[in-house]
């Protein structure tokens, strides 16, 4: 994906032009709701920066109230709640002026947590055993060294899967089930940025539904309305960890959950609620 540089070019105020490393396995003129998760993500931290640096993203909500196209879109922000120790802020994203998505997030202050605290399972100099998840306190499983990508049956060639590399421990695209995945991001979001840890998550972990589908992709349907993120801290390497499974209810609604980590352990949880039906 070296030909998109990134994921959206700015071409305004406001105003972003998304790639093709954001682009939807299922339709090529629409996004992949990874991109739009961090895009506004970014902006939300950049309002709250500028005014309370001292705050960090601690949870996200967004929205996607549809498909979200290809083409230029606009960010607005607001500041429900202002405040110096907490504080509610909230972004919007349009294309061609209908509301596409929505973000609304709280940050927290940091400052000295509790003394001598380490990562769970950590020992004094950092090191951690291998082998659980990181629900269990304990460190993710070594990363497996490199594979050949593939994404869901049938698709070859995926602009956003190629801007991010991938490599399972278990399951995978091809593969139903519950899946471990360690990724890694390939272009920066905006031209001339590095990569920030709250980003590298955002960009992913929208993925978590489509690595663990349990349903056959040429039968079912399972479409996520929405994400939220919740983050103890961000990750520090450039490869985060994703384990995730989803589970299906009896009346069409199912639920994917996600535990993140990086090398060193936690890293925070996802969730996503899924409309299941029959194609």
């Amino acid at each position: 994906m070296s030909e998109a540089g990134s994921f959206y070019r700015p071409v305004g105020t406001n105003r972003y032009l998304p790639t093709e490393a954001t682009t939807s396995p299922w339709d090529p003129e629409m996004q992949h709701g990874g991109p739009p998760a961090a895009l506004l993500g970014t902006v939300l931290e950049d309002l709250v920066r500028g005014e309370t640096p001292n705050l960090r993203l601690a949870r996200i909500a967004v929205d996607f109230h549809g498909p979200i196209p290809r083409r230029v879109g606009e960010v607005s922000t607001s500041v429900p709640r202002p405040g110096r120790r907490t504080q509610l802020v909230e972004a919007a994203l349009r294309v061609d002026g209908r509301l596409v998505v929505t973000a609304r997030a709280w940050f927290i202050a940091t400052g000295s947590g509790p003394n001598g605290a380490r990562p769970n399972g950590a020992g004094p100099d950092g090191a951690r055993p291998d082998g659980a998840d990181p629900a269990d306190g304990t460190a993710p499983p070594p990363l497996p060294g490199p594979q050949p990508q593939r994404y869901f049956p049938g698709l070859t060639e995926w602009g956003y899967g190629e801007a991010i590399e991938w490599r399972f421990v278990t399951g995978g695209y091809h593969v139903p089930g519950p899946a471990r995945v360690w990724t890694r991001v390939r272009v920066p979001l905006l031209p001339d940025r590095p990569l920030t840890g709250s980003q590298r998550v955002l960009l992913v972990v929208d993925s978590a539904n489509g690595v663990s589908a349990a349903l056959p992709l040429d039968e079912w349907l399972f479409i996520p309305p929405a994400l939220t993120v919740t983050l103890m801290r961000h990750p520090e390497s450039e490869w985060t960890y994703l384990a995730a499974r989803s589970d299906y209810g009896p009346d069409g609604i199912g639920l994917t959950h996600c535990e993140l980590a990086d090398a060193t352990g936690p890293v925070g949880t996802a969730g996503q609620p899924l409309l299941v039906a029959p194609r």
